[in-house]
């Protein structure tokens, strides 16, 4: 029987975030991870440190995203201090090219004190695209996320967390309402907390391994699709919102295309159909990208909920489980503040949002 006081199941962005913040508080903590860490959906995202179109969406996300944008310059900092990974923040802004909702948008920004500007005709240089009330937000930032996971995965193992990688859980011993232990391909392994990080997979494991509770999060797959072109550095500066899809540029260059959203999807395969939408909007949108050459293609899994509100809270039958998933688009800028509030529960902390909108039993 392997011992800690914490065992995070699942060791994406949520896991590792998660682990970093109960090391702080002395715990010795346990990830258990069925692939490679940080491979899923964490890797795959964009790595944008907003929601799209952020107004339109529940204020239990702005909640969580709000701490978790002002924590993100020190979080970087350290990593990159602690580890020699550089995460790459980079404050590159988020150029909104169509936005019906200007009114929505101005309250929003002037309530969550977020800069709202109107673009210069500079940051359309390079763009075709038609406009209706355009806005530049200069304080949305970004992270490259593969370099962040490398960061937090060599920072939770320069603190002393054990990680087991390529480790399936097959069986969950549960007595008086409590996980005794977890059975493993690597053994049984016990703590007094166990945390649910598990994304995409959250449901799938309640139903195949922890048969006949009454309560199974609703989370679901979303698959997304991305491509990544390789162009010189300073082509474009700003992130590019326009509809529901994105340009991203990266420090080295090269600009990510992003997603689609494909519901109820349980693989990675990639299709021709998403390439071609991809590059469609891609080269539409910025016309210099049909001479830059298109270098990678790939797909991830999201967690996705009814209405993007993650499930973060203890589970109301087992009472030494803790989930931290359904973060769908936006898990990665809400990692920070959805890992404080794990812990703030599991301690009994004064908690840093309102956890009722974060519960099984909440309201849509």
């Amino acid at each position: 029987m392997q011992n800690s006081d914490i065992t995070i199941i699942g060791g994406g962005v949520m896991g590792l975030m998660t682990a970093r913040e109960f090391l702080k508080t002395g715990a010795s903590v346990t990830i258990l991870e069925k692939n490679q860490c940080g491979q899923e959906s964490s890797w795959a995202g964009g790595g944008i440190l907003s929601p799209l179109y952020p107004w339109r969406q529940a204020q239990a996300i702005t909640d969580l995203v709000l701490p978790s944008l002002q924590r993100f310059p020190l979080i970087a900092d350290e990593l990159h201090s602690n580890t020699g990974i550089n995460p790459e923040w980079i404050q590159s802004g988020l150029l909104i090219t169509q936005n019906p909702d200007a009114e929505l948008a101005r309250e929003w920004c002037e309530k969550s004190q977020i800069n709202i500007e109107k673009p210069t005709d500079a940051q359309f240089e390079n763009l075709t695209v038609e406009t209706k009330n355009p806005i530049f937000l200069p304080d949305i930032a970004q992270i490259r996320n593969p370099r962040l996971l490398q960061a937090l995965k060599k920072d939770v193992l320069n603190k002393g967390v054990r990680l087991i990688e390529n480790c399936e859980i097959t069986d969950f011993d549960i007595e008086h309402n409590r996980i005794h232990h977890l059975k493993s391909n690597h053994g049984k392994f016990s703590a007094a907390e166990f945390v649910m990080a598990t994304g995409a997979w959250t449901r799938s494991i309640f139903q195949e391994l922890l048969i006949g509770l009454i309560d199974t999060p609703e989370i679901f797959p979303a698959k997304g699709q991305m491509l990544l072109f390789d162009a010189p550095i300073g082509v474009l500066t700003n992130i590019v919102l326009h509809g529901d899809q994105y340009l991203i540029p990266r420090s080295d260059g090269k600009i990510l295309a992003g997603s689609t959203v494909e519901y109820d999807v349980f693989h990675k395969n990639l299709t021709v159909e998403a390439h071609e939408k991809l590059i469609y909007f891609a080269t539409n949108v910025m016309p210099f990208l049909k001479k830059a050459p298109m270098i990678k293609q790939w797909a991830g899994l999201r967690p996705a909920t009814e209405n993007g509100v993650p499930y973060i809270c203890r589970h109301p039958e087992i009472h030494n489980l803790t989930l931290n998933a359904g973060h769908f688009r936006n898990g990665l800028n809400m990692s920070p503040a959805s890992a404080q509030l794990v812990v703030d529960l599991i301690l009994n902390r004064s908690p840093i949002v309102n956890p009722s909108a974060y519960d099984f039993f909440r309201k849509m």
